[in-house]
């Protein structure tokens, strides 16, 4: 609910942004360049905990997104400084991170539990040599 939000949505020139106080001074930020700073955030934690630079990257987002939010998605990574590879739904990564991309031959339809911070999401995969279908 947008008036719980400890910051303003406004528009310029039609596009939201987000208006933040920092530091006694107002600022504005396209949604994309909020993404970006969280991106870059996991990327220094990455390098961090790897000792060696982080370029390219696997981006995962909600299986509803539509093209335009994954297309922001990949633009924030770039902010980011990152070679964004691909953008993969979070069923889809949950499946592969527990292997099932690798196991039996055959078409397989998997239920997918995701909960999430404040989400429950279910989906239905079908796997089928190699070939992930929301």
């Amino acid at each position: 609910d947008m008036k719980h939000w400890p910051f303003d949505v406004i528009s310029v020139e039609g596009k939201p942004k987000i208006q933040v106080e920092y530091k006694g001074e107002t600022k504005n930020f396209f949604p994309e360049e909020i993404s970006s700073m969280v991106l870059t955030k996991m990327k220094e934690t990455a390098e961090a905990y790897l000792g060696k630079t982080v370029s390219n990257a696997v981006v995962t987002v909600p299986a509803y997104f539509n093209d335009s939010q994954r297309q922001a998605t990949k633009d924030a990574g770039t902010i980011s400084g990152l070679n964004v590879l691909r953008i993969i739904n979070e069923p889809t990564a949950a499946a592969i991170a527990y292997g099932l991309d690798k196991k039996t031959a055959g078409e397989r339809n998997v239920l997918i539990f995701d909960l999430g911070g404040g989400t429950f999401d279910v989906s239905i995969l079908s796997i089928d040599d190699g070939i992930f279908e929301v």
